[in-house]
């Protein structure tokens, strides 16, 4: 036979348990009394629970800022970044301790709260009003390759959808956008509006970059949320419209310090973005330029003499080889040779001009005169 353990019963708080009342104490005055301390015990008690969360909501936002900050600079080849990357490692260490440590006092002070003895408010509950939220089912974390093509997959299938909600303004249009587009409430959506804005920064487009960013910082923090209440994005996207629209102003000022610091991360990254651009187009150009002998003809002009450049300036041929004359034999014959293999110089050009006998005769006609000059 199955026994029924009547010992939760045993710690019960009510305010009309005392049998002996002084009679002349009005006893519904002294229940009404403790009732009232009681209560403000509880109020005080879910205060500082609440706070507890705000504390960790925080520590986890600035985070996650840190985390982002310190994969920026490891991405960047810069002087600077480099030297910044050690303090930012050690700001994301400590913000991992404080992120524990709130997290601990959060969990002691869930622990009290179920220890605490029962009474008339805490037994009484709403027969039909209930809040049914979808936990999130732990599993395994995704490789990068898998990560990447999930985001691929994502993108090519609601790549138009993203970009509708990055261009929204108000709270309430974003609200039922995602109302009607729930899938859309994802990390691939986040990563999606972050290269967005990049992209539009490098345009120029910087009102409209500035937008979007917005909307990138919407979407972090309902997923922030999310994982501090350890729950599916999509089951507390509206928790999020409904504290931000409340006008909570430390709440409102940490969401515009968020948006303020990505929109100067956004910036650096499409300044590297067009610095490395720019390389890659100057590198290009300069291959483009090489010359026979693999010297690039712009690199070997400002290494020659002010006399000869002049000369390359006029295409004085004239006036090249009286240069020539006037210098070094040895020197001479380093310029020249360098001035060919970077095609600057074309020793068989009056041959080509002449026909292809003359081509034939002599590889090397013009530098011939040169060296007879020399001579």
């Amino acid at each position: 036979m199955t026994t029924i353990d009547y010992s939760v019963w045993d710690h019960i708080e009510v305010s009309d348990d005392e049998d002996e009342i002084h009679p002349n104490i009005d006893t519904p005055s002294l229940f009404r009394w403790r009732h009232q301390a009681r209560v403000e015990r509880m109020e005080v008690f879910m205060k500082k629970g609440e706070e507890l969360e705000k504390s960790l909501m925080e520590s986890r936002r600035k985070l996650a800022e840190a985390q982002r900050r310190v994969q920026e600079l490891v991405s960047a080849s810069t002087p600077e970044a480099k030297a910044d990357l050690a303090k930012a490692q050690e700001e994301e260490k400590q913000l991992k301790k404080q992120e524990r440590s709130w997290e601990k006092k959060l969990q002691e002070h869930r622990i009290e709260e179920k220890k605490m003895p029962w009474n008339v408010d805490t037994l009484s509950k709403e027969g039909f009003s209930k809040s049914v939220v979808n936990v999130k089912p732990e599993k395994e974390e995704e490789t990068e390759e898998e990560k990447e093509e999930k985001h691929k997959t994502f993108v090519e299938k609601y790549e138009k959808q993203i970009k509708h909600f990055g261009m929204l303004r108000r709270w309430d249009d974003s609200q039922k956008y995602l109302s009607d587009y729930p899938h859309l409430v994802c990390e691939e959506t986040a990563n999606y509006l972050v290269i967005m804005c990049i992209d539009l920064e490098v345009e120029e487009k910087h009102a409209l970059m500035e937008q979007v960013a917005h909307q990138t910082i919407v979407m972090q923090f309902i997923l922030e949320l999310s994982k501090s209440l350890k729950v599916d994005p999509r089951g507390c996207f509206r928790q999020f419209f409904a504290k931000i629209k409340t006008a909570d102003q430390q709440y409102q000022d940490a969401f515009n310090d968020e948006l303020e610091s990505f929109k100067e991360r956004v910036r650096g990254r499409a300044k590297i973005r067009i610095e490395k651009a720019l390389k890659e187009y100057e590198e290009e150009e300069r291959q483009k330029r090489m010359g026979p002998g693999g010297l690039d003809p712009v690199e070997v002009y400002e290494s020659l003499p002010a006399e000869m450049q002049k000369c390359f300036d006029d295409k004085d041929i004239q006036m090249l080889q009286d240069a020539i004359s006037r210098m070094d034999p040895t020197e001479a014959k380093h310029h020249m040779k360098r001035c060919i293999e970077s095609g600057l110089w074309v020793p068989n050009a009056r041959a080509d001009e002449e026909g292809e006998k003359d081509k034939e005769e002599g590889d090397e006609p013009q530098y011939e005169e040169v060296k007879k000059e020399e001579q």
